[in-house]
């Protein structure tokens, strides 16, 4: 019986996001997997860890072949076309992927056909004919017992009858070597609800799978049979393990990355990265990844955002009126990262309003215009270890970073969240304004004015992986480097003597118009 190899331990921090589909622009389901991403990676480099993060395209699915066709285009020069929309979108998050992966990608396309030839010398592709029911939206093949009325319950339409002679994987060879691996590693696939879902699957049985298409040119020609191409599952997943031996010209990343990766990926394409992509690794001899996180979905109007479904928000329409921290920062704090939750632009513009203008930008207006009347901008450093500001960033890094770790980004952020609220209760408890009235207070007033900076300085390294040009503005304002985000940096009394601060400028401005993305 085939068993899954031992795993590797003590290895960086490799990340991914799904590769998207091209057949439409992005949507902001697209921007929150994105987003997730970076806030995980940044704050890994806070750490001083050794960090590669990948996102990209799928190009060579059937649903792309039919869109360019319907505007009259060769499918690669349709893609070509709307690839940049797609590149565009980290760059407009502020994401900061190592590489953007596209499976056209004359490197992806190699290492695929090299990676099904060791699949198939393994003895683990055959030849059949396949009937059955196919949904392009989800470009996979579904039982009767899968639809609801008829339909895919994913994106409400009729699956197609498809009925030709393919090359199978033999995927039931690995339901006893996939099991033993769950069994092994509970914390395999995470939410813990996500992985009992897997491996029930996996339990209940498993059917070999088509990975090739006959009668198409899109795609990568199987490397045996050039008359048929890998089926856009068999493609697809492989991106992960690709990129790294092209990514950067002249080295191949697999022995330092592989398989210390993590992968992030949407509820609705779980079976794919968790059943079959662990299970053709294992046949080609590779070892399996280290972790994958399943998050739900961002529902509009509860119903899952879907271009299918034609009810999208536009992430960089939002991103023009909020601006990227804005979007990140709601998309991260609205719903429970792994779970399904509802978005609407009216919530981003309350957040935007009350959390981050009001709570946390003005939090920086006030300390900074008090810094500056009141002590010329300029304060001594006068850390007080048994303060109340001390208490309120007691155990803050900490636990900031164990929510992280468990990928409870929104946890993360609530915590932080916590600081930020007790400062400015600090202010208001404190009131400055008064102290100020006062020459016998003088002390006091310095040792509260240095407090609120020092805890604004703390808030916005532990905030910078989550809203990176807010935390760099507010660092510049309180006098900080702006590029020092070492962790070690969220605790109290780190910031040295303040000078020449300034009152800082809104942090996010008034909206006027905050319905013009919708």
């Amino acid at each position: 019986m085939r068993r899954p190899p031992v795993q590797s331990t003590a290895m960086p921090y490799y990340l991914t996001t799904p590769i998207y589909y091209v057949n439409s622009t992005p949507h902001i389901g697209h921007a929150y997997t994105t987003i997730a991403a970076d806030v995980l990676v940044r704050h890994q480099r806070q750490r001083g860890e050794e960090t590669f993060f990948l996102t990209g395209v799928d190009e060579h699915a059937s649903k792309v072949a039919r869109v360019a066709a319907e505007q009259g285009l060769q499918p690669k020069e349709y893609a070509d076309r709307i690839v940049e929309v797609w590149r565009e979108l980290p760059r407009r998050l502020d994401a900061t992927n190592d590489f953007f992966i596209r499976t056209t990608d004359d490197g992806h396309k190699r290492f695929v056909q090299e990676f099904l030839e060791r699949i198939r010398a393994n003895g683990d592709v055959y030849q059949d004919v396949y009937a059955g029911l196919y949904c392009v939206g989800c470009e996979a093949f579904k039982t009767e017992s899968e639809l609801v009325d008829g339909k895919c319950p994913e994106h409400g339409i009729e699956p197609e009858w498809i009925e030709e002679r393919n090359w199978f994987f033999r995927l039931s060879a690995y339901q006893e070597p996939l099991l033993g691996l769950y069994d092994a590693r509970p914390d395999f696939v995470l939410p813990a609800f996500r992985y009992n879902e897997a491996r029930s699957f996996i339990a209940g049985g498993l059917q070999d799978f088509s990975i090739s298409r006959a009668g198409q040119p899109w795609g990568v020609p199987i490397p045996w049979d050039p008359d048929q191409v890998a089926y856009v599952w068999a493609d697809a997943l492989v991106n992960y393990l690709s990129a790294l031996s092209y990514a950067r010209p002249g080295e191949d990343l697999r022995e330092r990355f592989w398989p210390g990766v993590r992968h992030l990926l949407g509820k609705d394409i779980l079976r794919f990265h968790c059943v079959y992509w662990p299970a053709m690794l294992l046949a080609a001899g590779y070892e399996v990844p280290r972790q994958l996180f399943v998050h739900g979905y961002l529902l509009l109007d509860d119903r899952k955002i879907s271009k299918t479904l034609g009810n999208v928000l536009d992430p960089l329409d939002l991103i023009d009126v909020y601006g990227a921290d804005a979007v990140r920062f709601w998309s991260i704090r609205a719903v429970s990262f792994g779970q399904d939750g509802s978005a609407s632009v009216e919530g981003l513009r309350e957040r935007y309003e009350r959390e981050l203008a009001n709570e946390l930008g003005n939090l920086l207006s006030r300390t900074t215009a008090m810094i500056a009347r009141y002590r010329g901008g300029a304060v001594t450093a006068c850390p007080s270890p048994g303060s109340a500001v001390a208490s309120l960033l007691a155990g803050l890094a900490g636990d900031v970073a164990d929510r992280l770790d468990r990928y409870d980004l929104t946890g993360a952020l609530e915590r932080i969240w916590e600081v930020v609220r007790g400062l400015n209760r600090h202010v208001e408890a404190q009131a400055p304004w008064q102290l100020a009235k006062d020459e016998a207070r003088a002390a006091e007033l310095d040792r509260t004015l240095y407090d609120l900076a020092d805890g604004l300085r703390a808030v916005a390294v532990a905030l910078a992986a989550f809203v990176p040009s807010t935390s760099a503005r507010i660092l510049a304002a309180l006098g900080a480097d702006p590029a020092d985000l070492r962790w070690e940096g969220v605790a109290y009394g780190r910031s040295d003597d303040l000078t020449g601060i300034a009152p800082a400028p809104p942090l996010f401005p008034r909206i006027d118009a905050p319905t013009a993305a919708a």
